[in-house]
């Protein structure tokens, strides 16, 4: 049955619907971890850097699809708080019928210009093979992929954090086995971490499917539900796709970066591509926030319950600072031994060091745009989501690691700065953004949502 976060504590609700959303995505990154890690043991830096840039490629490509998945979240919980089965039927089925055909025609896209991407990379020579062979595999599963954040972004919507906790799980438990199979014993390198992944993703579907037969959910779809109506893709496409936009900006923004190292030798690039699997662990409550926040805000949104969402806004803001500063202290101590964990080279080790250093700062000020992402997103304006990251993009990460590498080419510190300084941007804009488009919900805790 759909769960409402339309009642009860905020706090309890909110911790209690984000801490699923936690466990998924810290068991995501745990087995691009474990690849990364075996990797690091049983391969040299070349290895290491074909997997580190084809992960940011698949990432990007993961990222755009759920980002464009979380309008149909968004509006099947707007379904929820309103207590709408149409809308949330049409949206389900509208939903499946455009991502199973979306998710074939990216992955033909993909295949088809593999190559140019990695030219455009700029991949060390050392890695382009490795790098090919990686993304070919990971194209092929991207169909699967999709699937799998499909059955979570439903469940989601209608209140439920866990059941995608276990598809995850499922997968993470696959792919590690897989992982010391194909990489430490048949010594497959990219091949194998590749291979683990897709058919670790496509049998959690299979086993997803069977787990949601047994959920009893009362939806009662009809056939029509499936065929595809403009107007129910314009409320979903309203949310995700301005979302959509801002995640992958930020995601081409990274690659760009990775470019930038791949450029400045294979142990510089190494350590950059180990330090951005480090963040994406640290980033683990700030992303569970943005997704919670997006739900919980939602539901209540239509449910007109404007001043409860906004509660649930600051307190998401308050969790994701106090963490991020408890972060960015602890990972000061020693930097070095974290990089030390996926790697023996001490060059690499260094230049981890220095990088991480610096770019774990922004642990504490991205949770706060995270936060505000979530409930713009919540009250469809993802729009202005969008325009707070692509400042953050245009005018501070890419510019100020250009500068870095043309001022300090031996120091990755400065370097790590930017993403930093590249959110504390964005809060700025989101905190205008907030006061100037919500200030009428602040005086009224009312607004009417558009074509509701």
């Amino acid at each position: 049955m759909p769960q409402k976060l339309t009642e009860g504590s905020i706090s309890r609700s909110l911790i209690r619907f984000s801490l699923p959303f936690l466990v998924s995505n810290f068991i995501q990154i745990l087995y691009g971890l474990v690849d990364l890690y075996i990797i690091g043991r049983y391969c040299n830096s070349a290895v290491i850097t074909a997997v580190s840039v084809g992960s940011q490629v698949m990432h990007l490509v993961t990222v755009v699809i759920t980002s464009l998945l979380m309008g149909t979240t968004v509006m099947i919980s707007h379904g929820i708080g309103a207590n709408d089965s149409q809308k949330i039927k049409k949206n389900i089925g509208n939903s499946t019928t455009f991502f199973t055909i979306f998710s074939v025609a990216l992955c033909i896209i993909m295949l088809l210009f593999n190559n140019t991407l990695l030219k455009l990379l700029s991949v060390p020579e050392e890695s382009f093979k490795e790098a090919k062979i990686y993304l070919v595999i990971c194209f092929l599963g991207i169909p699967f992929i999709t699937m799998c954040n499909l059955l979570s972004a439903i469940l989601r919507g209608l209140g439920d954090s866990k059941t995608p906790m276990y598809f995850v799980a499922i997968a993470c438990v696959i792919n590690i086995v897989l992982d010391f199979l194909f990489i430490g014993i048949l010594k497959l390198s990219a091949m194998g971490a590749a291979l683990g992944t897709v058919i670790a993703q496509s049998i959690s579907v299979f086993l997803g499917l069977l787990i949601i037969r047994r959920k009893k959910l009362n939806l009662n779809l009809s056939k029509s539900d499936f065929f595809l109506e403009p107007f129910t893709l314009k409320k979903n496409f309203s949310v995700g796709i301005p979302i959509a936009f801002q995640d992958g900006i930020v995601q081409i923004s990274f690659i760009i970066i990775t470019k930038i190292a791949n450029g400045r030798g294979i142990e510089m690039a190494a350590a950059v591509g180990i330090v951005e699997k480090i963040i994406s662990i640290m980033f683990l409550i700030p992303s569970s926030m943005l997704s919670s926040i997006s739900t919980f805000c939602a539901q209540n949104a239509g449910a007109n319950l404007h001043k409860r969402a906004k509660k649930a806004l600051a307190l998401g803001i308050l969790i994701t600072s106090i963490s991020g500063i408890i972060i960015s202290l602890l990972t000061q101590i020693s930097p070095e031994s974290l990089i030390a964990i996926f790697t023996n080279e001490s060059k690499v080790q260094q230049f981890g060091g220095q990088y991480l250093r610096s770019y774990v700062t922004d642990c504490i000020f991205a949770g706060i745009h995270f936060c505000f992402s979530g409930y713009f997103a919540a009250y469809q304006k993802s729009l202005l989501c969008f325009i707070h990251n692509i400042a953050s993009v245009v005018l501070a990460r890419i510019p100020i690691s250009e500068i870095a590498t043309i001022l300090y080419p031996q120091n990755l510190f400065p370097m790590g700065m930017a993403a930093p300084l590249g959110s504390i941007l964005s809060d700025v804009i989101c905190i205008v953004f907030f006061i100037i488009f919500f200030r009428k919900i602040s005086k009224t805790d009312k607004i009417i949502l558009q074509n509701e």
